[in-house]
């Protein structure tokens, strides 16, 4: 008796993994009956939107990775903690998107190869390049982000859904704006020692 109380007891504790089930809610839906001030039409619009700049986002923290990773040259200090710095930012931001269309209703994209799948912005080589195209991407990058922004901006402001609104200009466009500014600083033509 011993024996198969204790065989019973491996069992119990042992995990229950290789589970299957089916997916309890679309990729692309919404929620359609919950406590919102939205409509569930307004909020699948909005989530879809959302998902978008959410790939997008993802897309550039990922670029800035590999700049971090990848920089060399006289700037190399520089740019290595920068990039770093901006890829920190860009995962917050992309929290930030991912749990307002979870709040919305909607499912977040999360993986990276779908969001690779999803992204506007063009996908760099796995290799390496110089300075000035990684910072010319980035650049062009943050260009398609702050694009998409204002028009969630004023798509949501349309439907009334002032959350998205506030966080495509408070949360996301600004601080777009603000590391689209620092990078591209770099590639001005700056004398380094003497004044032309």
């Amino acid at each position: 008796m011993a024996v198969a109380t204790e065989k019973r007891a491996k069992q119990d504790i042992a995990p229950h993994w290789h589970a299957q089930a089916n997916e309890i809610q679309k990729f692309g839906t919404v929620i359609e009956d919950m406590p919102h001030y939205l409509d569930a039409k307004v909020r699948g619009e909005m989530c879809e939107m959302l998902n978008q700049l959410l790939a997008d986002t993802i897309t550039l923290r990922d670029m800035y990775k590999k700049h971090h990773w990848q920089v060399s040259g006289p700037t190399f200090y520089q740019l290595h903690l920068l990039f770093d710095a901006h890829y920190e930012k860009q995962s917050k931001l992309a929290d930030k998107i991912g749990e307002r269309i979870q709040m919305l209703g909607g499912l977040s994209v999360a993986m990276g190869g779908d969001a690779a799948k999803l992204t506007k912005i063009p996908l760099p080589p796995m290799g390496k390049e110089e300075v000035p195209v990684q910072i010319s991407r980035l650049l062009e990058a943050h260009e398609i982000v702050m694009k998409l922004c204002k028009k969630i901006a004023d798509a949501s402001d349309d439907a009334g859904d002032d959350g998205t609104n506030d966080l495509a200009v408070s949360d996301i466009l600004r601080p777009n704006e603000s590391q689209s500014w620092f990078i591209g600083q770099h590639l001005v033509e700056m004398p380094l020692i003497l004044a032309k």
